[in-house]
């Protein structure tokens, strides 16, 4: 697009943002990498609304990178029950760990975060521009749906080239300003620029908006057609959380007693499961029994 359409994208953008935004979410109001990075990895698959109670209450308990360090694992996968994935409660503490033996805190700078356990591209850029405010593409599946949509005329993020979504999306990022900006356009793709529905009719960016004026067309279909997704409690991920949850309540436990409390379709693998936690540092084995880390 042409810098001018660029520039009054921006503007209209932001004016939006000021009136629609949501202003009132605690990580918006901090400039904190360790307090940024806590809600970056709890809001990763999961909603804003399971977030917000569960991340005052974490930072209730560990306000620093230092007190989460030196809590048990234990405690912080207990902590963490309900937000799912948790490996990426165990990579969050490692993070703190690694962050201030190699830099004294959590850094604000990509290169470094990229070095922290569990921080991927997406969670280093968002860290760097939300809490040091870094002119970085933070791509998250919303700004990347906006970015899509009103720049490429597509429907979804997923572009045959995700390169050209990245410098679509640099390119549009103002000089100063890129916090606001970038939390502007995740606002727009969680509440008017959604995956399904689209509120077209009343989003800002509709005069200008590529997709729109192409008709909205549909995303291409997948070359393999769709594939529907098997029932999640039959999934490895939904025993590994069983999993946990039994040990948070009574550890430590013999396999056998934890394969007696699974789904019987998963009893089986009772063994495999406890061998993949283990692997990502979210159980241990000692004297014929399991526990959380840190807990035997």
């Amino acid at each position: 697009m042409a810098t001018v359409e660029l520039s009054r994208l921006r503007r209209t953008l932001g004016r939006w943002y000021r009136v629609n935004g949501r202003h009132d979410l605690p990580w918006r109001t901090t400039r904190d990498p360790y307090a940024v990075l806590v809600s970056e990895v709890m809001l990763q698959q999961t909603q804003v609304s399971r977030v917000h109670p569960r991340y005052e209450t974490w930072l209730k308990r560990w306000p620093t990178a230092e007190s989460l360090a030196e809590a048990t694992t234990g405690t912080v996968i207990r902590e963490w029950a309900g937000l799912g994935y948790n490996r990426r409660a165990v990579n969050l503490q490692r993070a703190a760990r690694e962050a201030l033996e190699k830099f004294g805190g959590i850094p604000t700078e990509e290169a470094k975060l990229l070095t922290l356990p569990g921080v991927g591209p997406y969670t280093a850029a968002a860290v760097a521009c939300f809490a040091g405010d870094k002119r970085t593409v933070a791509l998250d599946t919303n700004i990347a749906r906006v970015v899509a949509r009103t720049l490429l005329g597509e429907a979804t993020a997923r572009v045959p080239h995700k390169q050209k979504l990245k410098e679509a999306a640099k390119a549009w990022l103002p000089k100063r300003g890129t916090r606001a900006h970038q939390l502007a356009a995740m606002d727009l793709g969680a509440t008017v620029c959604k995956a399904s529905s689209p509120a077209c009719e009343i989003c800002p960016l509709k005069s200008d908006c590529t997709w729109l004026a192409a008709g909205q067309p549909e995303a291409d279909p997948t070359p393999n057609g769709k594939v529907t997704a098997a029932p999640f409690k039959s999934t490895a991920r939904f025993a590994r959380g069983q999993i946990v949850a039994i040990l948070a309540k009574d550890s430590p436990l013999p396999a056998s007693s934890i394969a007696a409390q699974l789904p019987e379709e998963h009893q089986e693998n009772c063994g495999r499961y406890l061998e993949a936690l283990a692997g990502d540092g979210i159980v241990t084995f000692r004297k014929e029994h399991w526990g959380l880390a840190e807990d035997l």
